[in-house]
């Protein structure tokens, strides 16, 4: 995170809540970085800004705060593109959503995971400060569970949702072609992650998610985090060792029987705390120990809880007479699955794949 970020910038906390509508932004100026023909990051005040622009139209990747449109705007003209036509939210936190209400009354069509849509018009809480809900305009009028392509500007942009981490509705952005990723605040190019449990964020799944983005990402790839500067591979793989390091010392603290406060005295997480940074150890290890205390979520059709198992799931030919909403349930992150090749299923495609096996 980049030094002398500020808290509104950096706990994502408005849509122009007071606290934030009391920061200037009138000195802060809007940087470009090509990264690749047609691809462009912004950085300013706020999460960074990814840029797809070509013949096709421009794609915005987040939007930083409201004060700051005008200027977002001017930098995506001084690249040689036409205005915001679509606006892509990785999550809801507003240093990445403040300017939706703009963009959207300018008539760029807002998009994101389903899980962004529902807690930006319920109005959420971050880091124990209520958020409003937003306004109608700002809200993502098309919505995804795991992810969407766009077929633009000489490229495939996809948009992939995988579990979350930071929030239940991060997304992870590629540009196929372009060989870029944009990690949203999954990642964050120094410091320690935000795990924003009231909006569901979960340091297993986050993990799980890195996992997942890592086979997308080779030598070559430029990642853009959430928040710092543009990186590579090797960054997200040492923050993925990191993340299975303080998790793995939280965990064997608590099946020790000892408490929070005993564990966050042993500092597992002081190797990688940044002097002055946003998150200090002590609250990272605090969320990691409330995402490990999480009840397994609730089928809210059914109304019961349900129980993970893994299993190590081999091909059956069988499986495909299923219909594909159930094929892809078994392909559900699996954190906590201790070996290579297990998935979780729920119970009712536990039973379908014995019921096909016997078949």
């Amino acid at each position: 995170m980049r030094a002398g970020y500020g808290f509104c910038a950096a706990a994502g906390l408005m849509l122009a809540g007071p606290a934030c509508a009391q920061q200037d932004f009138s000195k802060v100026e809007i940087k470009a970085e090509q990264l690749a023909p047609g691809v462009a990051v912004l950085f300013g005040a706020g999460g960074n800004i990814g840029v797809s622009y070509g013949p096709d139209g421009t794609v915005l990747i987040d939007d930083q705060f409201a004060p700051r449109t005008p200027k977002i705007q001017a930098a995506v003209a001084a690249l040689g593109a036409t205005p915001v036509k679509f606006l892509i939210n990785t999550h809801l936190h507003g240093d990445h959503t403040g300017g939706n209400e703009n963009l959207g009354k300018a008539g760029a069509i807002i998009m994101a995971q389903d899980n962004v849509r529902v807690r930006m018009a319920a109005g959420s809480s971050v880091m124990g400060r209520a958020v409003a809900p937003a306004p109608s305009i700002a809200l993502p009028v098309i919505t995804y569970d795991k992810g969407l392509k766009l077929h633009l500007n000489g490229d495939e942009i996809r948009t992939i949702h995988t579990g979350g981490g930071h929030t239940d509705g991060d997304s992870i952005v590629v540009w196929k072609n372009a060989n870029v990723v944009h990690m949203g605040d999954l990642f964050l190019n120094g410091g320690l992650p935000f795990i924003d449990t009231a909006s569901g964020g979960n340091a297993r799944h986050l993990l799980a998610t890195i996992e997942k983005a890592l086979p997308l990402v080779n030598a070559e790839t430029k990642v853009i985090p959430g928040h710092g500067a543009v990186t590579n591979r090797e960054k997200l793989v040492a923050w993925r060792d990191m993340l299975k390091s303080v998790i793995a010392s939280v965990e064997a603290g608590r099946k020790a029987g000892k408490t929070l406060a005993q564990i966050q005295a042993e500092k597992p997480a002081a190797a990688w705390e940044v002097p002055g940074g946003f998150i200090k150890g002590d609250a990272f290890v605090e969320a990691v120990y409330k995402s490990l205390s999480a009840v397994p979520p609730q089928d809210k059709a059914h109304g019961h809880t349900h129980r993970w198992r893994c299993r190590t799931i081999l091909p059956s030919p069988k499986l495909s007479s299923f219909p594909p909403e159930s094929r892809g349930q078994a392909a559900l992150p699996s954190s906590a699955c201790p070996s290579e090749g297990a998935v979780r299923l729920p119970g009712q495609l536990r039973r379908s794949r014995r019921q096909a096996d016997r078949a």
